[in-house]
């Protein structure tokens, strides 16, 4: 249905398409060896995969961010040398953005780097995680913070796969697609705002179109800059303190639920230091808001310990020595950093996210 190259250390294509697995297989057919990298969850609905003579070897996984540990590496790894693969050999990750960011590690870690496919079978995945070579794992200390780029191959996506996700998760996938709206393309903020969550969803024609300019979005500041020395940084627009909220929740809520907060936290804190209007940081309460995206930090877990949630923060990739640093909106489609914040300004922005 469509096809975006993205140029990176190497250069490959994300198609969009209806057929995964009439794609993969001219991928996978020469090779010796294939492990899919999946969730357990999905076991029941993976098809028996055969790919010419090709040894398929399954890898099954915690579901969610339970998944992305050194301990599931390392399982992986002890798989990966017991079936004898070499770099002649390939991985494909099958499941959602854990799944692709865990996969693609192990790909860049066994001997240094063997190639991998990413099939994204999550809205999410589709628009983000799949897509821009970056993989790695969570630790007790913060959310991938340890992690390589290495890119895929390629990247295959069909969306028939977004009729296996619930409403939260598809409405989670939905900030990913916000995100690039702000940062980018208005055209996607006029394309959901004023629709429910059910109407988006309804309408196949206006998802595939939502997915190819998210991608077109995330391909073009990946091409210009793959490893994120500065302009990548702004598709991390609202992770600052969504991973922040990811790690004191114990992952408790979805990654895009906790973006959507950290859009409106930046956001908040941005008019704070009067860099934008307060009618923008209305349009993104109400764009979140209306395809049922938490725009609060009500029901979160372990939320109302700020210290906890501030020193999160401290660890974030952007950071630079001790200053925490923020993707930023001087306005829709134009991204600046914000850095020199003190902890009273902070606090300030989220007690407007508090409740």
């Amino acid at each position: 249905m469509a096809e975006i190259e993205v140029r990176a250390e190497r250069t490959y294509s994300v198609r969009i398409t209806g057929d995964w697995r009439g794609d993969l297989s001219p991928l996978v057919t020469k090779r010796s060896r294939v492990a899919i990298i999946y969730p357990a969850t999905m076991a029941a609905d993976m098809p028996s995969l055969v790919f010419g003579n090709a040894e398929v070897l399954t890898l099954p996984i915690p579901d969610g961010e339970a998944g992305k540990s050194a301990t599931v590496l390392n399982y992986i790894w002890g798989e990966l040398a017991k079936a004898g693969f070499t770099r002649s050999d390939l991985i494909v990750a099958i499941g959602g953005g854990t799944v692709t960011d865990l996969a693609g590690y192990a790909a860049a870690s066994w001997l240094r780097g063997i190639d991998w496919v990413a099939v994204p079978t999550t809205l999410a995945g589709m628009v983000d995680a799949s897509v821009g070579g970056k993989t790695g794992i969570n630790s007790p200390y913060g959310k991938n913070l340890i992690g390589a780029f290495h890119s895929p191959i390629s990247v295959i996506i069909d969306p028939a796969w977004l009729k296996t996700l619930s409403d939260r998760d598809f409405a989670a996938g939905l900030a990913e697609v916000i995100k690039c709206g702000f940062i980018d393309d208005e055209e996607i903020l006029t394309l959901v705002s004023g629709k429910s969550l059910s109407e988006i969803r309804s309408n196949s024609g206006l998802v595939n179109k939502l997915i190819e300019r998210s991608i077109s979005t995330k391909a073009k500041v990946v091409s210009e800059d793959f490893k994120e020395s500065e302009l990548r940084e702004i598709l991390n627009y609202g992770h600052t303190f969504g991973h922040a909220i990811e790690r004191v929740s114990d992952y408790a809520i979805r990654h895009g639920e906790a973006v959507a907060i950290g859009m409106i936290f930046v956001a908040e804190l941005a008019s704070l230091k009067g860099l934008i209007e307060d009618d923008l940081v209305a349009r993104h309460r109400s764009i979140l808001a209306g395809v049922s995206l938490p725009t609060s930090l009500a029901n979160v877990p372990g939320a109302s310990n700020w210290q906890s949630l501030y020193a999160a923060m401290a660890l974030d990739k952007k950071s630079r020595g001790s200053n925490i640093r923020f993707v930023i909106l001087n306005a829709i489609g134009n991204c600046g950093r914000l850095e020199g914040v003190t902890e009273d300004e902070l606090k300030s922005a989220y007690e407007k996210v508090l409740a």
